[in-house]
């Protein structure tokens, strides 16, 4: 192939080519929601709002903390979104004698084949795609904020060395809200790298009697792999890119800051009930949130149900309580959905 010109201008190419691959992109994963879903109805029965949170975390490239009690397939759930995306699964059972560098790794000494001895970094289980922290609180805060840097940095560093995390890189973690006694709280710092706090309650009684028809009578059929972790770092790409108007971010900031107590506008429950309020991390959250759920239903903006529909998960483990709402029973949800119907929408009546 000869050389142009020097006076012959620069070859660009066109933007249509872009285009139609995030096109083909965002129609895979619209065509492919229904997919995910007969997939998941394998061996998940229910739980269709929490499925769909965990979902919007994964494609918008969050990490969740899941909150419930033992026996409500929690860990099975992930495992199978995990098949079903072709992503490296893992899971670390969380207890007080767990040590940092079993979750990151450790260095070892090995022979060489020259007859000498050299130090190894040997990979711990959060080198994987997709990391279950199962009961997270039940290991001391010194074991707890070994994941604070593979969560906000998806690296992991040891002996000065950085060791970067396999991409995609999700942490979804568990709670036990039950047993409090002898457990770790995880520090507000921590919980605010979590994109949702999602909670899985109890089944209806006809699902809850389908599911133990269908467990107790065979084996369920195998998870297919709809996708691999490089259609998610697509997805991820595609997500930041719908577009959202300034209202809207607006909006999500407003909810945001009407949860912090004792500041010009703040309602008055809220300073009532309320002793911290949600960060910046929360707006973030809300709109990337938002993004992907506009996206996996087929649209190509972000409308105020989009953002109003992950308030409760976005915000419910950014807000502290005070004591008078834990005496007076308030439930945060309660006060989120409050605080929701207390800000003006764009568009609606004041």
């Amino acid at each position: 192939m000869s050389m142009p010109e020097p006076s012959a201008p620069p070859v660009i190419a066109p933007p249509v080519s872009t285009f139609a691959t995030e096109r083909e992109t965002a129609e895979r994963l619209i065509a492919g929601r229904a997919r995910i879903e007969a997939e998941l109805g394998k061996v998940i029965i229910g739980q269709k709002d929490v499925i769909e949170q965990i979902m919007l975390a994964l494609l918008a490239g969050g990490h969740c903390l899941i909150t419930g009690a033992p026996g409500l397939a929690k860990t099975l759930l992930v495992k199978s979104i995990a098949q079903i995306f072709h992503l490296k699964f893992q899971r670390i059972q969380f207890t007080p004698d767990l040590m940092p560098a079993d979750i990151t790794g450790t260095e070892i000494l090995q022979d060489t084949p020259e007859g000498g001895r050299k130090l190894t970094f040997v990979h711990g289980p959060v080198f994987a795609n997709m990391v279950l922290a199962d009961e997270i609180n039940r290991t001391p805060p010194k074991t707890q904020a070994a994941l604070l840097e593979a969560m906000q940095e998806h690296q992991v560093t040891a002996s000065g060395v950085r060791h970067k995390l396999e991409e995609p890189f999700f942490v979804l973690a568990t709670q036990n809200p039950i047993e409090m006694e002898g457990t770790y709280p995880l520090p507000e710092a921590q919980l605010d790298r979590f994109m949702f706090n999602v909670v899985i309650d109890y089944l209806p009684l006809e699902d809850e009697v389908r599911v133990v028809a269908a467990t107790t009578s065979g084996r369920p059929a195998p998870i297919e792999a709809l996708f691999s972790g490089e259609d998610v770092q697509k997805f991820h790409e595609l997500v930041r890119k719908v577009p959202v108007a300034e209202e809207m971010v607006r909006y999500a900031v407003q909810l945001a800051a009407a949860s912090r107590p004792h500041q010009p506008g703040t309602p008055d429950f809220v300073n009532e009930w309320v002793s911290w309020g949600a960060g910046t991390r929360a707006g973030q959250f809300l709109i990337l949130g938002a993004k992907a759920r506009a996206l996996l239903r087929g649209r190509a903006h972000v409308t105020i149900e989009d953002i109003q529909a992950l308030a409760v998960p976005a915000l419910r483990h950014r807000i502290l309580l005070n004591y008078r709402a834990e005496a007076e029973g308030t439930k945060i949800d309660e006060v989120i959905k409050r605080l929701v119907a207390s800000v003006k929408a764009p568009g609606k009546p004041a």
